[in-house]
């Protein structure tokens, strides 16, 4: 019976799916919130899933509480991995509801989860929070302005959370991947030398480390996870 609860905000998504997989073969109770339920879709051991809305604040602080409910499981880490792309024109080419919407989808559900979470990570004695952001927060490429934003600013959310609340047991770290190798990825660059992404099991390896109790004198690391060069 596992004895600690995770949240994983985007635990639907092709990496979403690897990182669940990997935090309950860990032993972890692992809580999922999805904007819409999956009709025919069968429990599985070691996984709730809830319906909500994460850039609302309401339904963030709820599915935050539904992942601290179990006294015999406490809530001991958030993994942040619920984010979208965009691409356009340059930076004078991009309307700013795209550049926009790349903060509400990437930065918002980040800030507003953690938010709801901190109280309880430092009631449980300590705990993690893992973010995902994206390697072009540090190696921007053109035509995603907002997006590189975005991702440039979880990173900057998540060092700030490592340096107000290492004091209280709690470690926030990034992971920053290259192009992730799913089915969406693939349709969208068919061309593309699919070699050099990396795998979602990759990045969830690193995941599962950073939300364990192994990685408790780490806080404020980046970690990229580049695949094979």
């Amino acid at each position: 019976m596992a004895e600690r609860s995770v949240l994983v905000t985007g635990g639907s998504g092709g990496l979403g799916g690897a990182a669940v997989a990997a935090l309950v073969e860990a032993g972890w109770r692992v809580v999922v919130p999805e904007r819409k339920a999956r009709p025919g879709s069968e429990p599985a051991a070691g996984v709730v899933r809830l319906v909500a809305d994460l850039s609302d604040p309401a339904d963030a602080a709820r599915a935050v509480e539904v992942a601290a409910d179990d006294p015999a499981a406490p809530l001991r880490a958030v993994v942040n991995l619920v984010g979208g792309y965009a691409s356009g024109g340059l930076v004078h080419e991009t309307p700013i509801e795209v550049f926009e919407r790349m903060l509400t989808v990437n930065l918002r559900p980040t800030y507003l989860v953690t938010q709801a979470a901190l109280p309880h990570l430092v009631a449980a004695g300590g705990g993690a929070v893992v973010c995902v952001s994206a390697r072009a927060a540090v190696a921007p490429f053109p035509g995603a302005a907002g997006y590189v934003t975005a991702k440039a600013g979880v990173l900057a959310f998540a060092n700030a959370v490592a340096v107000e609340y290492r004091p209280r047991n709690v470690r926030c770290n990034t992971v920053l991947p290259s192009v992730i190798d799913t089915p969406a990825n693939r349709a969208a660059q068919p061309d593309a030398d699919h070699s050099r992404w990396v795998a979602p099991a990759e990045i969830a390896s690193v995941i599962r480390f950073l939300a364990s109790e192994e990685s408790a004198p780490t806080s404020g690391a980046t970690v990229p996870v580049y695949g094979r060069a």
